[in-house]
């Protein structure tokens, strides 16, 4: 059967999309990321959660990695359109969703792939979860960089694997020698370099190689971040082929988490751990999804990039035991708008972020100085130091939440060096941010009282 005929034949693909990101006949879009929105009462985790999270509603949330800006209108365009159809069956993927991947991989992030290497997966999350039980075995041994996302943890524990962790190098202390340097500027030509080369000199945090070669023994699959949260590296081309070399080596398999992948800062580009080698790419698996990008994380969609055959048949068949296979009927027109026509907007986005980060440094700098951090490299989230504040986390918390009335997401889960830290997450409003800030203030102020 012909899905992409049944696509046109019902009208409901997204080629009708206006390439300036709206399916109206205007060229002209303007992308306001000052709006403030109401998200109260739609359900969502972030705003509606309040009260489970941090035992009161009465906090400004600024914690779950997802944005407070509207996704872009040729998304919504696509879905209205979709909804109009206002049939609801089960949903077969067209070739031009698997297009819509390839392509934006393609031109993004110079990672060439084929439909075969695509497996469909409602979250990142979930892939993670599938890919450590399909390609492992109950005991084996998993590693992980800490600080680092705290389902990363959690997916090898909850399926029985033993836990190995590599803590990466922080250099924060030295809070003065990097931030506000030049490697946070745009305008400096010989900052935009391919390889990073002279930007993660400046960052605080790195891999500590040493360690990871002296604990991979016996290791069989290691998960990375790349980007990497909660620190917001941007792992340059040279770090990850030290680091795949290794794992070559010790016959470990990379499952490469690149979510943040499209939200890089100036001066930094993004490299897919499989695209540097045709080695690389059979060593590892790769998950990724608009959802971050485009702000589609209630959407439910996601991928899996796997170019070796016997791996991929591996994860295909326990996605088939869980009957976890079809996309919802938004994702799917969803995932081609985005890729297919929201790029103006995620460069616009982008920007408005790196504004944002530049405006919160620069506060924290001149009104709470007694919080270390930088401008991260990727994601939307800053990583604040209180460890000059307060060595007592739950002291912290009491204060941020009770005294400052703002919901932060506590280092503390994110494992090791993850101690009296607190991640910002800046995909707001500027008037937002600027609300966010003074009450970090007010809770920082009182602590130090």
């Amino acid at each position: 059967m012909d899905f992409n005929e049944c696509n046109k034949t019902n009208n409901l693909s997204t080629s009708n999309v206006d390439k300036s990101g709206d399916l109206s006949s205007s060229n002209s879009i303007n992308f306001n990321f000052d709006e403030v929105n109401n998200r109260d009462n739609c359900f969502t985790r972030k705003w509606c959660g309040r009260s489970a999270i941090f035992g009161t509603s009465d906090v400004l949330p600024m914690w779950v990695a997802d944005m407070d800006f509207k996704s872009p209108k040729c998304i919504t365009d696509a879905i209205i359109e979709r909804a109009n159809h206002e049939i609801f069956g089960y949903t077969a993927r067209p070739d031009t969703y698997d297009n819509a991947i390839i392509n934006w991989l393609k031109n993004r992030h110079n990672l060439n792939i084929t439909k075969d290497s695509i497996i469909y997966s409602p979250g990142v999350v979930t892939s993670l979860s599938i890919i450590v039980s399909s390609l492992s075995n109950v005991g084996d041994k998993i590693m992980i960089l800490q600080p680092v996302y705290p389902p990363f943890a959690g997916v090898v524990t909850d399926n029985n694997r033993e836990l190995v962790v590599s803590q990466l190098i922080s250099n924060l202390d030295t809070k003065n020698s990097h931030q506000n340097t030049e490697y946070t500027s745009s305008n400096d030509e010989n900052l935009v370099l391919e390889d990073n080369s002279n930007l993660n000199q400046a960052h605080p945090y790195s891999i500590d190689f040493d360690d990871i070669e002296s604990k991979i023994k016996d290791v069989k699959l290691l998960i990375l971040c790349n980007p990497h949260n909660p620190v917001g590296r941007v792992w340059t081309r040279e770090e990850l082929q030290r680091l795949g070399d290794i794992c070559i080596k010790n016959d470990v398999t990379v499952i490469s988490d690149e979510i943040h992948n499209d939200i890089i800062m100036s001066g930094n580009k993004h490299t897919s751990f499989a695209s540097i080698s045709e080695d690389f790419a059979n060593i590892s698996v790769t998950c990724m999804s608009p959802t971050k990008t485009f702000n589609l994380a209630g959407l439910q969609v996601s991928y899996i990039i796997c170019k070796d055959i016997e791996k991929r048949e591996k994860i295909q068949n326990e996605f088939s035991r869980l009957h976890l296979s079809d996309n919802n009927a938004f994702s799917l027109v969803a995932l081609e708008a985005s890729y297919n026509f929201g790029e103006s907007w995620l460069d616009n986005m982008t920007q408005y972020i790196e504004k944002n980060f530049d405006f919160a440094l620069d506060f924290i700098n001149k009104n709470i100085p007694q919080i270390k951090t930088y401008k991260p490299e990727s994601t939307y989230l800053m990583w604040l130091d209180f460890s000059d504040v307060s060595t007592c986390d739950d002291k912290i918390s009491k204060a941020l939440i009770e005294i400052g009335k703002i919901g932060l997401n506590s280092g503390a889960n994110y494992g090791l060096g993850g101690e009296c830290f607190y991640r910002l997450n800046i995909a707001c409003p500027k008037e937002t941010l600027v609300d966010g800030l003074n009450r970090i203030k007010k809770a920082v102020d009182y602590l130090i009282s």
